[in-house]
């Protein structure tokens, strides 16, 4: 179940407002979806997560398919059971993980023959394989098995993966028959606006719910990224939701939502927070640095988040260097709440129609 409602539109770049109803649950939008790979989200507690106001999340076919396997999720009662998640979850098909993690695969229309990261074993998903694992799992939001170019690559080899995700999202498209998960599209073509088109004209005949696109964020400049999403905005239908994959940094999710996208994920903010680092309105800091030794001030004075309001970034530098898992806890709950709360002022933002003024006021003071 899907239904998606367009608010508003804003005059100033392409920035949309909207709402998407699930079958968990309505979730506004422009929004960011913090990533659960293997059906948690690093640290984090789900009522962490409600405290923090998230909506929706986002586990990994690949991972949860080679560990602990589909059908023991599906015996637990699905993906929301399994991990007492009461909220909305997107699952990722796993294509870009078996093209980045695993170093022996062999591709072919019929599917991808792959070797574990995990222990090595050989596997073979098709589209029809991902599609029954994904139903298994039972996310509110599936993602149809695709080919995703690496970058750099060549014009043929990107034009060889826009014909496969064409394939498979047929393939995908016919045997998908969750009633209560919408099925979205990938549109893919790396940084060639001819395969872009092609592949979003592609996809939308076949009509699916929403459209993502993917295989950017994979190691192209950002003004080509930037560029893509601009030569996309008029080619996908303006009432389906549309999701960037993978991306979501502070400065990235403000330029994909002056260019018309609603939804974001990546593994970025408790990521940044195991290694120490935190956002703030003025950008990133590296906490475990010894310039932070004797600061007792909050990771950001503007912020109001359960951390901010009662640890001094002294404190959770001293964790950090102790080695205390509650550091990495602590700085992945800020994080995502700096992006989550970012999110809900850009779209007050659109709301208001000042967005302009809110970039203009972002970017003069975040430093990245």
């Amino acid at each position: 179940m899907l239904k998606f409602e367009l608010e508003i539109t804003s005059p100033q770049y392409q920035a949309r407002l909207g709402r998407l109803t699930l079958s968990h649950g309505e979730v506004e939008t422009p929004v960011f979806m913090p990533v659960g790979t293997q059906a948690t989200v690093k640290t984090l507690t789900p009522e962490e997560l409600y405290e923090i106001g998230i909506g929706i999340i986002l586990a990994n076919t690949y991972h949860l398919y080679l560990r602990p396997g589909e059908e023991l999720v599906a015996k637990a009662g699905g993906l929301h059971s399994f991990m007492n998640w009461k909220r909305n979850i997107l699952t990722d098909s796993g294509g870009f993980q078996v093209f980045s993690l695993s170093k022996l695969r062999k591709i072919s229309d019929e599917g991808v023959e792959f070797q574990s990261h995990i222990d090595g074993s050989r596997h073979f998903l098709s589209p029809e394989k991902v599609m029954d694992i994904e139903q298994k799992l039972g996310a509110d939001i599936a993602m149809c098995f695709d080919e995703c170019a690496p970058y750099p690559c060549s014009y043929e080899e990107a034009e060889l993966a826009v014909e496969r995700t064409t394939l498979w999202a047929k393939r995908c498209r016919e045997v998908h028959r969750h009633q209560e998960q919408a099925l979205f599209g990938i549109v893919q073509g790396n940084i060639f606006p001819d395969l872009r088109a092609r592949s979003a004209e592609e996809l939308v005949k076949l009509d699916f719910p929403g459209y993502a696109v993917g295989g950017l964020s994979v190691g192209e400049p950002k003004e080509n990224m930037y560029e893509i999403l601009e030569f996309l905005h008029p080619l996908l239908p303006a009432d389906k939701p549309r999701y960037l994959m993978g991306v979501g940094e502070p400065e990235d999710l403000i330029e994909g939502v002056k260019r018309g996208i609603d939804m974001f994920d990546c593994v970025v903010p408790t990521r940044l927070a195991r290694h120490g680092t935190a956002y703030t309105y003025s950008g990133k800091i590296t906490v475990r640095n010894a310039a932070f030794k004797e600061d007792f001030l909050p990771i950001d004075t503007r912020c109001d988040c359960y951390v901010c309001r009662n640890y001094s970034r002294a404190y959770l530098r001293h964790l950090i260097k102790a080695e205390e898992i509650l550091a990495h806890r602590l700085l992945s709950y800020h994080n995502v709440y700096f992006l989550v709360n970012l999110m809900a002022r850009i779209r007050n933002a659109i709301r208001e129609g000042n967005l302009d003024n809110f970039c203009h006021d972002f970017f003069s003071e975040y430093r990245f």
